[in-house]
């Protein structure tokens, strides 16, 4: 027979052996694959996309991990990013939902023309708006945050564009529904596609140009592809801009031990959203100082010749309050609600 007191302190030196695997069943690490379109060297994938990575996984004290996929290396295109969060191929994506025209018709209010202020305030209304009044949009999946890049500029290899009319027929690619229809009123033949195929259609002459926010010229060579390049002085506004969305898979979500849901939690929504618009605009600067180390041509819409480009896109307005009040919205209420939070958040950054 063992004597007690060595089978008491037998037991508690197990226990002490055990207690770290004890620990460890307590606290699973998860891995989740992230997947978007973005190229690996873009300013999106290394400044927004792995910084998030890097700051959950910092806070969750290794216990989140992430398998990133950039350039679609999941299969696919980048049309079907959004259904991959929802169907489970991957765990959080980053899209551009207008890649699908028409599915998520609410928050292509902030791609009508001239409703941006800056990226960082945009992309908080749009998260505001989205909470407020189209979050059945993305129902399917958990939504983490969403934002907008920055002022959109034209790029056209040959023809520079000084006032609308030097958009007159030529062949412009677009990112959205929205931004094609704009594209449409001022005399150009738009052309929809997504951003990994810009590079092989300028290449081949297939468009005359494309309109991009500076940021992520380098990642897809449009300062090589192209010579002449177009923006907007920001008293006369900005010409348009593109809606982002960060997406969770629902059910994997829902999986997470609360200590890592509220780490998630943590890196989501308003506030994240507004760092991802602001991260996103501040890549502006090195992609245009990548046209001008090339001796590109930058031309400046001032307000005056900017008035033309919102006299001739103006009935876009009209156009898409009807097509949400036939979807069964207000969609004058829907667009007045947009701008009065794009000015809201343009004021507090301000503050």
């Amino acid at each position: 027979m063992i004597p007690r007191r060595s089978f008491l302190q037998s037991t508690a030196a197990a226990a002490v052996l055990a207690a770290p695997a004890i620990r460890g069943l307590a606290q699973p690490t998860v891995t989740l694959k992230f997947a978007t379109f973005m190229a690996p060297q873009s300013n999106v994938w290394i400044n927004m996309h792995k910084a998030w990575m890097d700051k959950v996984t910092q806070e969750s004290g290794g216990r989140i991990q992430f398998q990133g996929y950039p350039a679609m290396q999941l299969g696919g295109s980048p049309a079907q990013l959004y259904d991959q969060a929802k169907d489970g191929v991957a765990d959080i994506i980053w899209t551009l939902p207008g890649y699908t025209a028409g599915r998520f018709p609410r928050i292509e209010a902030f791609e009508l023309p001239f409703m941006m202020s800056h990226a960082e305030a945009t992309s908080k209304a749009l998260w505001e708006y989205i909470q407020t009044l189209a979050a059945d949009e993305f129902k399917g999946t958990h939504l983490i945050a969403v934002n907008v890049h920055g002022p959109g500029v034209i790029h056209t290899a040959h023809q520079p564009i000084r006032t609308a009319a030097d958009l007159k027929g030529l062949k412009i690619r677009g990112p959205s529904r929205q931004v094609t229809k704009l594209l449409a009123t001022l005399g150009a033949t738009p052309v929809g596609m997504p951003l990994p195929a810009i590079p092989d259609a300028l290449s081949k002459g297939t468009i005359a140009g494309c309109v991009l926010p500076w940021e992520v010229v380098p990642s897809v060579k449009v300062q090589e592809l192209t010579r002449h390049h177009a923006e907007f002085d920001p008293a006369g506004g900005a010409l348009y801009t593109a809606c982002f969305v960060m997406a969770m898979n629902k059910d994997r979500y829902d999986s997470l031990p609360a200590d890592l849901k509220k780490v998630i939690d943590a890196n989501s929504g308003l506030t994240t959203s507004g760092w991802l618009g602001k991260v996103q605009q501040a890549g502006d600067v090195t992609g245009r100082q990548s046209a001008l180390a090339r001796g590109n041509t930058i031309a400046t819409i001032g307000p005056e010749a900017a008035q033309e480009f919102r006299r001739r896109s103006r009935t876009l307005e009209v156009e898409w309050i009807e097509d949400m009040n036939k979807r069964g919205y207000d969609g004058k209420k829907l667009l007045d609600a947009a701008k009065a939070l794009i000015e809201k958040h343009t004021k507090t950054s301000k503050a």
